[in-house]
């Protein structure tokens, strides 16, 4: 841990000494919720989001707060080890790379029909969404979200790709957070409406759990369908293989009471648990165990974290220099509106894994070898 500060009711426990002065804000705002537990933690990839910054994890006593979740409710990362020190020539990387965006959509495309066979919800928007949901399964999405070719420092070759519940958690998010706004206004809760930070009480947020929890299964159910049509392509059955979610709410025991803990770009890492870091484009990730550290409430990051804005990077990064960076590694940088996602956008993966280094331990050190961005 680096640094404790003193917020109105918690402190906040930092893992970075650079965080900037909108997540700050925004944890500040954390601490001072009425049922917020113990303290606040900030991850070392930590940056502002919306309502609660991303990179940040928050235990409550029977409460639950959406925007705390956020819009892309079960993103997460998935990761297989093809190969043990094998060869991978870049001519056979494009040819998979071209495979796989025939059967994998990116950005806002879909399937014209459903690919695969998924459990037909039970509740009120997942049901609603059931059949735009079913074209969008096996598809990536668009934003961070990406598939990687990497190799690990004995010449291992793995794949990775990161993606989340496509439209199906953004309307979760953003129908239960106008009921939890429209409940705190008739309440005259405490909770600042500029804060974004309303929430249900425990016996008010059932509907929203149980639509997260299907949130979960089909963002997980996603990256499974989207791994095996690698694998297929590929020909190779994965000699290791995980998958992890980085935003979700979860009943969890800590400092001794049951408390619902909110993740919001941060990734379990209880004792002995397996996780997953992505860099940014360009740079290394990480398979991990978790150390169970306490103090975090057993997370650590989820990944490298912006540095600056979409609109920020594309409008101050230098194109020439960002692709120069990426090196040998087979990408899609091409213009400057490819830059909201180039590495100099996003933190140092090395000093964000420095700064964590009492919440997980290093298990692969992965580079990339060609990427593709949703």
């Amino acid at each position: 841990m680096k640094v404790i500060r003193e917020g109105k009711n918690l402190p906040i426990k930092m893992w970075l000494d650079d965080a900037e002065d909108g997540a700050l804000e925004q944890a500040k705002h954390l601490a001072a919720l009425p049922f917020a537990f113990k303290h606040v933690a900030l991850m070392p990839d930590c940056h502002q989001g919306y309502g609660m910054p991303i990179g940040a994890v928050m235990a409550t006593k029977g409460t639950i707060v959406p925007s705390a979740v956020g819009v892309d409710i079960g993103c997460g990362v998935y990761a297989a080890k093809l190969f043990d020190d094998q060869e991978v020539s870049p001519d056979q990387l494009k040819k998979w790379m071209g495979e796989i965006r025939k059967v994998i959509p990116m950005g806002f495309n879909e399937h014209e029909s459903p690919c695969e066979h998924m459990i037909e919800p039970e509740t009120l928007i997942a049901k609603s969404r059931y059949e735009a949901a079913a074209k969008q399964l096996r598809t990536l999405g668009g934003g961070n979200h990406f598939i990687e070719f990497q190799q690990d420092e004995r010449g291992g070759i793995w794949v990775m790709l990161h993606s989340g519940s496509r439209n199906l958690g953004y309307r979760v998010c953003q129908y239960y957070s106008k009921q939890a706004k429209e409940l705190n206004k008739k309440w005259h809760t405490v909770v600042d409406p500029k804060w974004d930070l309303a929430f249900l009480p425990i016996d008010e947020a059932q509907g929203y759990l149980a639509e997260m929890r299907y949130c979960l299964y089909y963002a997980g159910y996603n990256r499974q369908a989207m791994m095996h049509a690698i694998l297929d392509i590929v020909g190779q059955a994965p000699l290791w293989e995980c998958g992890i979610h980085h935003n979700y709410v979860a009943q969890e025991h800590h400092f001794g009471q049951n408390v619902w803990v909110h993740r919001k770009g941060a990734t379990r890492a209880r004792a002995g648990e397996f996780g997953i870091i992505p860099g940014s484009q360009g740079t290394a990730s990480y398979i991990v165990k978790g150390l169970g550290n306490p103090e975090s409430f057993m997370s650590c990051s989820h990944g490298a974290g912006r540095a600056m804005s979409r609109s920020q990077a594309r409008k101050t990064l230098d194109l020439q220099g960002e692709i120069a960076k990426m090196g040998n590694v087979i990408h899609g940088i091409r213009h400057q509106e490819d830059l909201d996602e180039a590495a100099g956008a996003y933190k140092d993966i090395d000093v964000v894994m420095a700064n964590q280094s009492d919440l997980v331990e290093v298990c692969e050190r992965l580079t990339p070898l060609a990427v593709m961005k949703g």
